[in-house]
């Protein structure tokens, strides 16, 4: 599931579908006009949109929820509460806040825009729809950044000095969260989305990392000039382009296809479009022995390595590494030294 939500503890989950049954029916499920009422508790809230997100057929209907609930309550996750807690009394300003939030997941809208942020690693980023929400596997994507960049000794010695580019930034996950696990290094992030750079640009400066991060609007297709002059030389280049096959984008789920930017989804007929530009411009914008990271499609390593066999000079494959559900997910290239 593209739109995936993170795993929380479930003990929420398994509730009598009497009790359910009532608490719906005498909150009316239909109905998404908050109740005047001083007997609401935090509970009753979380059964009634469990259920009325069921019925609505929106996915994952009670962590959807939980999250609403958690979120308007001022906690990530409802784990920390007690029972005593989750008895407590909504106050009218709560109730009038989940019910609002609650009535925009009923849209649809994925919970990441409902709530205006969303946990990536070890930070919060603000989240504004049409921008790309970041998936697990984009985490990944970072960890394995990190721990490829140790392993080949990139970033060791030489940190103040090192520098990456990201070709498509959407709310700055990968950048933000690669300079706040490595406090030295520095940045450039680019993307064609004026919505996607603001953003990055807000997230950037909440961090209070704005000063390692150069962020640009940029159309990697079309200012390719621009971004040689103005990025290289880089020792790591980090991109999650859009990489669907467009025939794919009709079976998006609606969370993806009625709100999230679908330039940021679109790779082209072979979702291929921005990989091939990038495995274009990477041999010139990459210091000798810099890397490339890329999030792709599975169908896409097999792709990408016939290309550099027949196109693309300077550049050699380094391997393939599967994500969370053991699909090919990830491939790291390297610039070929001068020697």
């Amino acid at each position: 599931m593209l739109f995936r939500l993170k795993n929380f503890g479930r003990f929420l989950h398994q509730r009598n579908s009497v009790a359910s049954r009532q608490v719906s029916t005498a909150c009316g499920v239909g109905d998404v006009t908050p109740p005047i009422s001083t007997g609401f508790t935090v509970e009753q809230a979380l059964t009634k949109w469990g259920a009325r997100f069921q019925v609505a057929g929106v996915p994952e209907p009670h962590l959807s929820s939980e999250y609403i609930i958690s979120h308007v309550l001022g906690h990530k996750t409802l784990n920390s509460l007690s029972r005593k807690g989750l008895t407590q009394m909504l106050s009218q300003a709560q109730l009038d806040r989940i019910w609002k939030l609650c009535h925009k997941r009923l849209t649809r809208m994925p919970v990441q825009y409902v709530i205006e942020e969303w946990d990536f690693r070890d930070i919060t980023l603000k989240m504004k729809p049409p921008v790309f929400i970041p998936r697990p596997e984009t985490e990944e994507l970072v960890g394995l950044i990190l721990a490829d960049l140790k392993e080949c000794g990139i970033a060791s010695e030489d940190m103040d000095t090192l520098s990456f580019l990201e070709v498509g930034c959407g709310s700055g996950a990968i950048s933000l969260s690669l300079l706040h696990s490595l406090t030295q290094v520095r940045g450039m992030a680019l993307d064609q989305s004026a919505e996607a750079v603001a953003l990055t640009r807000e997230n950037a400066l909440s961090l209070g990392l704005y000063d390692r991060l150069k962020i640009s609007q940029v159309d990697v297709m079309r200012d390719a000039d621009w971004l040689l002059k103005t990025c290289s030389p880089v020792e790591v280049l980090v991109s999650n382009p859009p990489y669907l096959f467009t025939e794919d984008l009709d079976s998006l789920e609606p969370e993806v296809k009625r709100f999230e930017d679908h330039a940021a989804l679109d790779g082209g007929e072979e979702g291929m479009c921005v990989i091939d530009q990038i495995l274009a411009l990477a041999p010139r914008l990459l210091t000798d022995n810099g890397r490339v990271y890329l999030e792709v499609d599975p169908r896409h390593p097999d792709l990408i390595q016939t290309r550099l066999k027949e196109k693309v000079l300077g550049l050699k494959y380094v391997k393939t590494q599967n994500d969370f559900t053991n699909r090919p997910r990830f491939c790291i290239l390297q610039r070929r030294g001068a020697g």
